[in-house]
């Protein structure tokens, strides 16, 4: 089944994860910049001047993403700029952008300013560091660091052993670029980062907020989020974890919205027959293409509903139809 493609959300995630995040941010993109603060003072977010920056702008609203001040190991007070780039269309003035708020942060609150850049556009020759402008011997440049996110492709095995947040914001930025026509695949990956979530030994918080992350992020349409709910939430009652209780409420105030509610907990908690066999078809159907006939049948005789659900999670997980009809064949011979 071909489903619509539905427009990701990368600003929100990222600009929330800067946000709560800024420490661990900088530790894993600029690791230099990070061992040269001292983290025993505190640091700020600085939003209000941020919008000054911005103020009768001719940028639009292309404004940088975050700024934070921070104290060097040195004792100087320095202001970080932080730009993340994921669309192409403003790819001839960025660096231009980046200097322009990098001078009018420093001339309107004379700070020494660093401005950092996150490139997670889909162009891998576009890599701007500089900004310079010369003339008869006259030069002014600006260079930044910045990091592409198209280069940890070759590095997922690292991203997937790594504790820092940002391994999983870059790992939920590239699948999602990628199947931005391909929403089965879409939701299946987010199947796959949100189950991580609970196999890094991530604090309940951390859970909690790289959840909100992934779920913004991989936006899917309603029939597929519907399939991802059910599959977290039989997740949890197979392994018994009520911690994830914030995190359920946030999935049923979702799936209300959408009007899955009522058929969720039908489904799942009350437990009809009826849902729980469409459940498990239209799961083998999104995995793997036209269900045969003599599947569907045999599906549809099942009338245990600890049988149907048992078999709803190994749907999951199954690698073929074929694999699928071997777990059928003892259930339905009995």
């Amino acid at each position: 089944m071909e489903y619509e493609s539905v427009k990701a959300d990368y600003d929100a995630p990222w600009k929330e994860a800067l946000t709560l995040y800024f420490e661990p941010f900088l530790s894993f993109f600029f690791p230099e910049i990070h061992s040269q603060i001292d983290w025993s003072q505190p640091y700020q977010s600085l939003d209000k001047e941020l919008l000054e920056l911005g103020r009768d702008s001719d940028t639009g609203t292309q404004f940088p993403d975050k700024l934070f001040e921070v104290k060097l190991i040195t004792g100087t007070i320095l202001w970080i700029l932080i730009h993340v780039e994921v669309q192409s269309q403003s790819v001839i003035d960025f660096p231009k952008r980046i200097y322009r708020y990098n001078y009018r942060a420093f001339d309107q609150y004379d700070k020494p300013v660093v401005s950092l850049a996150i490139l997670g556009d889909e162009q891998p020759s576009w890599r701007p560091t500089e900004y310079v402008y010369t003339l008869d011997g006259y030069e002014l440049k600006l260079k930044f660091p910045t990091v592409k996110l198209l280069d940890y492709q070759t590095r997922w095995e690292e991203l997937e052993s790594e504790q820092n947040p940002f391994a999983l914001m870059v790992m939920a930025h590239l699948k999602t670029q990628v199947t931005n026509r391909k929403m089965d695949e879409r939701k299946q990956w987010k199947w796959i980062l949100i189950r991580s979530l609970f196999e890094r030994g991530y604090r309940r918080e951390e859970v909690e907020n790289l959840f909100r992350f992934i779920d913004r992020m991989m936006s899917l349409p309603k029939q597929l989020e519907q399939q991802l709910r059910i599959q977290l939430i039989e997740y949890r009652e197979e392994r018994q974890m009520p911690f994830i209780s914030p995190m359920e409420e946030l999935i049923r105030e979702e799936a209300m919205e959408q009007g899955l509610e009522q058929g969720i907990q039908r489904g799942l908690e009350q437990g009809t027959l009826q849902n729980q066999r469409e459940n498990i078809l239209e799961l083998l159907e999104v995995r793997f293409g036209e269900v045969p006939q003599s599947v569907v049948e045999a599906v549809n005789r099942l009338e245990e509903i600890s049988t149907l659900k048992q078999l709803l999670r190994q749907t999951i997980s199954v690698g073929s139809i074929a694999e699928f009809e071997q777990l059928l064949n003892p259930r339905t011979d009995s």
